[in-house]
């Protein structure tokens, strides 16, 4: 099972020069000069812990994420040390994807040379909107101008690819506004854009104090008519929320959706690594950066094994995410499972229309797709529940 799964890395930066109120990933403001070197270290090291502890069965990288926080906070000269570091460690495939999230500001649109120089062959610009107003209701630090010229600077290096990242439903957002945005995005020609509803997470400032956002028929009018523009500009909705011009989604998301398996290197980062005995493990790093950074512990703060009961709803839960049809022989080969065990929730989609099926494969159907969280309940445990 091992050897034919993709194995990839993601790394986490844990700083932000300060909290969005919407964010909810593990992320800390930037209280003083950042300890780059003592946290390349860090993530070097807790790497070789994982490769001494987790067999990855002699399988090259197939992408790395550099996610945070921002990681362009990271001078160009600590990121080009950490994936040489990488690279000294775990072989890298002769076509990586090497990504790293990045803030449209000018000082660190103006590295993005250097980045590729380190290594970087991808950019996730963090852009959200290019209204003022909006970016100031986000706590966002850039403008709409740096934005556009962080886009001009991505499509003008040598990098393979890059992302924009925006969102809509915004706080007092007008359907117009969103498609502005929208058209603003696509005229700056992304080979990839993440366009994703803004959504209210607990332990959030918005959680606490709750914005007034756009009603569902509001909700709705932007998702239909920013659908369709994308789809006229030749963007392919491959994922939830990931459009792509051909052949340019993002292989690492993909490896995620697909059930692959992935190292996690960083504070709060997770893994999780398929074993050729059969099981599947998940690990969590610890959280702060206090405590990682603390050399008398260890950086693992959690590791459980995946039990056979939660398999098929983990798959299906990552899998069905996918545009692409599901090749049935890919669940036993991601999950060591017999397509047995899946026959009777299977059916049961069928029947309903969630699901459509070939000899070799599923699809999710637009009905599968409306109502997504029924299809995958369908594959919890009785166990798990």
């Amino acid at each position: 099972m091992i050897a034919s799964v993709p194995l990839s890395l993601y790394v986490h930066i844990p700083w932000c020069v300060q909290k969005c109120p919407y964010c909810d990933f593990n992320s800390h403001a930037q209280k003083a000069e950042l300890p780059q070197a003592e946290y390349i270290a860090a993530l070097l090291d807790d790497l070789d812990r994982d490769l001494a502890r987790l067999d990855i069965g002699g399988r090259d990288l197939h992408s790395i994420f550099i996610g945070g926080g921002t990681p362009s906070l990271m001078a160009p000269e600590y990121m080009a040390r950490l994936l040489a570091g990488i690279e000294a460690r775990i072989p890298f495939a002769s076509d990586i994807e090497i990504t790293m999230e990045a803030n449209p500001g000018t000082v660190e649109a103006e590295r993005f040379h250097a980045y590729q120089r380190a290594g970087v062959n991808r950019i996730s610009i963090g852009v959200q909107s290019f209204e003022a107003e909006k970016l100031e209701r986000l706590g966002r630090i850039h403008n709409g101008d740096e934005a556009i010229r962080a886009a001009h600077i991505a499509a003008g290096s040598k990098l393979n690819s890059f992302n924009l990242d925006l969102m809509h439903g915004l706080p007092n957002q007008t359907p117009e506004q969103a498609l502005a945005d929208l058209k603003q995005a696509i005229e700056l020609a992304p080979p990839h854009l993440s366009w994703y509803q803004l959504t209210i997470e607990p332990n959030t400032l918005y959680y606490s104090q709750p914005p007034k956002l756009p009603d569902d028929d509001d909700l709705w009018d932007i998702y239909e008519q920013g659908h369709q523009l994308l789809e006229e500009a030749g963007y392919q909705h491959y994922e939830v929320s990931g459009y792509s011009k051909p052949g340019k989604q993002c292989r690492h998301n993909l490896n995620y959706w697909r059930f692959g398996d992935y190292l996690g290197i960083g504070c709060g980062a997770h893994g999780k690594v398929s074993f050729s005995d059969g099981r599947i493990i998940r690990t969590i790093k610890v959280k702060h950066p206090r405590g990682y950074l603390d050399l008398a512990r260890d950086y693992l703060d959690k590791e459980y094994n995946v039990s056979e009961q939660e398999r098929p709803f983990e798959y299906f839960m990552n899998r069905f995410r996918l545009a692409e049809a599901c090749p049935k022989a890919e669940f036993s080969e991601r999950t060591g499972l017999s397509l047995s065990v899946i026959a009777e929730p299977l059916q049961q989609a069928l029947e309903e229309g969630l699901l459509s099926e070939t000899a070799t494969h599923w699809q999710v159907t637009e009905k599968g797709q409306l109502f997504f969280n029924d299809l995958i309940a369908l594959f919890v445990s009785e166990d798990d529940e």
